[in-house]
């Protein structure tokens, strides 16, 4: 049956638009389906009136598209005055009041007590005792964290998200500092970025810190690469490393292919 909708005829010669397929019909119904479902969750979510089947046409998911668009945008301008504002206090150093300092005794940054507070419950129990409190105590020492990390840090705290090449350069020491200062947003942005760049020559790493800072999804899945790609990995000198620092990893590994060989 000739379409309307799908057909390759120039638009002169097409069957009239009363005229469809049921493959498009059927698409058209799925899409009305999907968008009065997506409206009915979220009134109940919110706890405002449902309207069942408030998209009764194509041309009311149209509209509800170009609202949600219309959203969408306001949002990101919203975000990005906020970042903005944020970065800038953070960048220019406005009306800090506390100095966070890396590894080594290094070059301390200047930062703002109630960002910090509101970002990590660690950082706001240190800030709220007596010893921060007192004028002497104007800086905080983060040993585990370089000059470098130490910045990136503060730059996702300040704004909520990172370079992709500053990520890729220190994801598993953000990590680490998500998990020891409760930062549960910046555990989820590492644990994302983390399995989405997995790979032979990190996969090792990645289990490691996923062991450490309990990512259980990541870690059955770096798990089951390390497994799939056994033999590329267990023979790199990377893997040496590893097992004398993670013996308990390598039984883990172990144990994972062996019950892998089992079930081939």
């Amino acid at each position: 049956m000739d379409c309307s909708i799908c057909t390759s005829m120039p638009v002169i010669l097409r069957p009239p638009r009363n005229t469809i397929c049921e493959a498009c019909y059927e698409g058209a119904r799925a899409i009305i389906d999907l968008v009065n479902n997506h409206l009915h969750s979220h009134d109940d979510q919110f706890g405002t009136d449902c309207q069942p089947n408030s998209c009764k046409t194509l041309g009311h998911v149209a509209r509800w598209m170009s609202d949600k668009k219309a959203m969408e945008n306001a949002i990101k301008e919203e975000l990005s005055f906020l970042r903005a504002g944020f970065f800038t206090a953070l960048r220019d150093q406005i009306h800090t009041d506390i100095q966070l300092k890396p590894a080594n005794n290094g070059l301390s940054i200047p930062a703002h007590r109630a960002i910090l507070a509101t970002r990590s419950q660690i950082f706001k129990n240190m800030l709220d005792s007596d010893v921060c409190k007192a004028p002497p105590m104007d800086a905080i020492t983060l040993p585990e964290l370089s000059y470098e990390e130490l910045e990136c840090l503060l730059e996702f705290l300040y704004i909520g998200s990172l370079p992709t090449e500053k990520v890729n350069k220190h994801v598993n020491s953000l990590s680490l500092a998500a998990d020891k200062y409760e930062i549960p947003y910046l555990s989820k942005f590492c644990e994302r970025h983390m399995l989405g760049s997995l790979s032979s020559s990190n996969a090792l790493d990645v289990l490691e810190i996923s062991d450490v800072c309990s990512y259980i999804s990541l870690k059955e899945t770096a798990l089951k690469f390390i497994v799939n790609n056994m033999d590329e990995i267990a023979f790199s000198a990377r893997f040496e490393e590893f097992a004398i620092k993670n013996p308990h990893l390598c039984v883990q590994i172990t144990r994972a292919s062996l019950m892998g060989a089992k079930k081939v």
